[in-house]
This record gives C-alpha cells, sequence and structure tokens, in this order.
C-alpha cells in the first residue's frame, strides 16, 4: 500500500539525490522503496482494470 509516509521519503531521497547524492545505504532504500510503490501502482491499476465490465 501506497502511505504518504512512503511518498514523502522517496521525496526526501529524491531531492537529496539532487543536491549531495545518496551513501550505498540511502541507494538501497530508494531502489526498495521504488520497488514497493510500483508494486502498489500496479496492484491499483490491476484492480481497476478487473473492476471493468465489458456490456455488449
Amino acid at each position: 500500500m501506497i502511505s504518504p509516509e512512503l511518498i514523502q521519503r522517496i521525496n526526501e531521497l529524491s531531492r537529496k539525490k539532487k543536491t549531495v547524492g545518496l551513501s550505498e545505504e540511502e541507494k538501497q532504500e530508494q531502489a526498495k522503496l521504488y520497488k514497493i510503490y510500483l508494486a502498489g501502482i500496479r496492484g491499483q491499476m490491476k484492480q481497476q482494470l478487473d473492476s471493468i465490465e465489458f456490456v455488449d
């Protein structure tokens, strides 16, 4: 599930990456958070597509 805290941390790491760079631990954390975020987005899309009903 995509929580506001998850999005906030992703944004923090993104800003830090653009300004001062990330340590190896932060790079790994960022990759892990991206995977969680993308899995949540894919789940939402799948749920939305599954709820579509075709009428003939």
